[in-house]
């Protein structure tokens, strides 16, 4: 099942929860009474103000009550600093945007584990990763539901279901690995010397060299997470690419694809076209919205439910925002190893 479904929304909330229960009404559900449904969704970074307000989740979670299933909510930990970094913090950033048990209505939980390695290796079999390191949960759950905020991403472009996916399920190694060809190049003109690339970095890549006024970053220690890039304040930071600039896009399909070789069978997907903004809910601070409310789209395959997307937003939004990223790469790419089949 590849096709998808839409519903638009109007300014109103309460209708917005309206268009989201139609929606959910007319999918077909592909799980069995009393399987446990894991619901992969972004909680937002802690001081982030666009994330997705929590009363969505807690529809999706009382639908799933409602078809007898026993649903529970899940995110995993990142490479960067902040309020998501441990499983601690990341649930406590969940409790402060009201992702709680108590408002959701079911266990709050990192699919990751509370040290981060309650994850395997599954098979892979692509060009850059024969097997790909994700949460235990692609076995453990009997389902998946995956629900994503569809806005923009410096570095892929967009980040809808194929992100949430990817970059969702990964373990904090696998993370890395996908983003080993994302490095901080400084434009010296723009920077302040504020120093906040270096208070964030959580490798000590960034620095100020005894004598210098201006940071370096030393690729040996950087892992790729982007943080020093996103929150300059005078974007004097851009990607400088180790390797082609699609290979990125290249890592997310095929981390997906893997994945999704697991889960096709028992997922449902649906993505918020709510709140478009350039950049991801892992920056803190001002992300600015880049055009009004759409609606949401449903459907059974990440790439379809994305695509849809993309044609109902207006791919020229995503190319103003980021317009050296070559985001269509992920279509042509899952296509060719067919996770669009």
């Amino acid at each position: 099942m590849n096709h998808t479904i839409f519903y638009p929304v109007q300014e109103n909330r309460n209708e917005r929860i309206v268009s989201l229960r139609q929606l959910l009404k007319n999918l077909q559900v592909p799980y069995k009474m009393g399987d446990s449904v894991a619901v992969k969704l972004h909680w937002g970074e802690r001081g982030n103000t666009s994330f997705l307000p929590p009363l969505y989740a807690r529809e999706i979670v009382h639908w799933l009550y409602d078809h007898g299933m026993k649903p529970f909510v899940f995110d995993t930990t990142v490479l960067y600093s902040g309020g998501r970094r441990t499983a601690s913090d990341s649930l406590k950033t969940a409790e402060d945007h009201g992702y709680s048990e108590t408002y959701i209505g079911c266990p709050v939980i990192i699919g990751d584990g509370r040290d981060g390695r309650d994850v395997i290796d599954i098979d892979a079999g692509f060009t850059h990763f024969e097997t790909v390191q994700v949460t235990h949960l692609v076995e453990k759950a009997d389902g998946f539901f995956i629900f994503s905020h569809f806005k923009g991403h410096m570095a892929s472009g967009f980040g809808g279901a194929i992100k949430n996916i990817s970059m969702g399920f990964a373990s904090r190694a696998q993370k890395q690995r996908m983003h080993s060809d994302v490095h901080p190049i400084l434009n010296k003109d723009d920077c302040t010397m504020c120093g906040i690339c270096v208070d964030v970095c959580p490798t000590g890549a960034a620095h100020i060299p005894k004598g210098s006024d201006y940071p370096e970053y030393d690729s040996d220690l950087c892992i790729g997470c982007a943080q020093c890039i996103g929150l300059c304040p005078e974007v004097a930071l851009k990607i400088l690419w180790a390797t082609d600039a699609t290979v990125f896009q290249e890592k997310l399909v095929e981390t997906t694809a893997a994945v999704w070789k697991r889960i096709k069978h028992k997922t449902l997907l649906i993505n918020a076209l709510l709140t478009i903004t350039a950049d991801c809910d892992c920056w803190p601070g001002h992300n600015p919205v880049i055009t009004p409310d759409v609606g949401f789209v449903g459907g059974y395959n990440p790439v379809e439910v994305d695509r849809e997307s993309l044609l109902r937003i207006g791919e020229n939004i995503f190319n103003a925002a980021h317009p050296a990223v070559p985001w269509k790469k992920q279509f042509e790419y899952a296509r060719y190893i067919g996770v669009s089949e």
